[in-house]
């Protein structure tokens, strides 16, 4: 492929923030990417820039770079990248920088060899193609919510094909509405509605999943978000980390859950694998802040078994390439692997495609109550179309 031109500019994101989309052309072909932004982010993830600084990096050092250039894959261009930034996390040129060219060239490889972009991934990925379950945001709290809820996302996990799971999780989120009256939505469109106990949150979403079959809860408590010195605080109180355990070990017993993520303080490593050993034989223990996507960290969390599954979100490595490594390295320690979208979202949907790809055990897209989420799940609808018709 070679590069005839490339641009970008910024655009508003759900949250109304600016952030990077970037037009990539080879020929006759152009096509567009757009990336996220996180607002709970792990310290250790690649480095975002500015939008301004890192538009003007694609728009003048890559550019020089890239153009006229001639790359035979895509794993070639992040390479290319990767070695032009010459950092550790990508601070140079910035991930979001980078992140929005590696997207696009995934697109216009795909483009240019006729085949969907699901198809496109799982052939260079060597991965098995499925679909993913619906982990569908129902309340935001945390950062997302001004903390009126203590855990970041209380979530619904659909087990379904996606024409019969898209629907269930519509019904259960307009029920969910209707149940909680007039409250605001959070940044992941999800409601926000104020609670005085751990429990009620867990209690209305239990009772949620009793009307659909094949469904169940999940939570992201970002526990680093909770975590001040040597304690966490939830509600006005504080815990000690096993106290936490304790609190958790309450829930799985108690209510239908598949899993927890970030249950501790990305730097807490110990926490997660005494919280693994107490109950990863039943739920998901999935790292985010913990593991960011990076090979390294998850063979790290590997040594230690600190969890037994990882969220995979590309824009906190950078390239495909990276991602792609990170799957790679949860599945060869036999973990699950649950691809996500951010809190500051696009209508971009590469995404959808990705966790299809991966053989992802589960995708996050956020709440039913924004657009640019929406169009995730309506691509995932279409991918199961596609897919059943190849």
């Amino acid at each position: 492929m070679h590069i005839d031109s490339i641009s970008s500019r910024p655009i508003p994101d759900t949250r109304g923030r600016p952030t990077v989309e970037t037009t990539l052309a080879a020929g006759p072909l152009s096509i567009i990417a757009s990336v996220p932004s996180g607002k709970s982010t792990g310290s250790h993830e690649a480095c975002e820039l500015d939008t301004t600084l890192a538009i003007e990096n694609v728009n003048g050092e890559i550019a020089q770079a890239l153009i006229g250039h001639d790359f035979t894959t895509p794993n070639e261009l992040d390479v290319f990248l990767i070695e032009l930034d010459g950092t550790q996390n990508k601070s140079r040129l910035g991930a979001n920088a980078i992140l929005s060219i590696s997207i696009a060239t995934q697109r216009l490889f795909a483009l240019e060899a006729g085949v969907p972009l699901w198809k496109a991934i799982a052939n260079r990925a060597g991965t098995t193609l499925s679909a993913p379950r619906l982990y569908v945001n129902m309340m935001n709290g945390g950062v997302h919510a001004d903390f009126k809820l203590p855990f970041q996302e209380y979530i619904i996990v659909v087990e379904r094909k996606m024409s019969e799971a898209l629907p269930i999780a519509q019904e259960a989120f307009i029920k969910l509405g209707e149940r909680l009256g007039n409250v605001p939505m959070g940044d992941e469109g999800g409601y926000a509605p104020t609670f005085d106990t751990l429990e009620q949150p867990f209690d209305i979403l239990a009772d949620l999943v009793k009307e659909f079959p094949g469904t169940s809860i999940a939570i992201d408590a970002a526990a680093s978000e909770l975590f001040h010195h040597d304690h966490y605080e939830l509600l006005g109180k504080s815990y000690s980390s096993e106290e936490l355990i304790t609190i958790y070990r309450s829930i799985a017993e108690k209510y239908p859950l598949h899993s927890i993520e970030d249950p501790f303080d990305e730097e807490s490593a110990d926490d997660f694998t005494r919280m693994t050993a107490a109950l990863g034989k039943n739920i998901l223990i999935i790292g985010d802040d913990l593991t960011v996507t990076n090979p390294a960290r998850i063979k790290e969390a590997v040594k230690h078994a600190e969890i037994n599954a990882v969220l995979i979100k590309p824009n906190q490595i950078g390239t495909v390439k990276e991602a792609i490594e990170a799957v790679q390295a949860t599945y060869a320690a036999g973990w699950a692997a649950v691809a996500s979208h951010r809190s500051g979202e696009t209508d971009d949907t590469f995404i959808s495609d990705f966790a299809y790809a991966i053989g992802a055990h589960g995708i996050k897209a956020g709440g039913l109550g924004q657009k640019e989420r929406l169009e995730k799940y309506e691509r995932l609808l279409a991918i199961e179309q596609e897919t059943e018709a190849s």
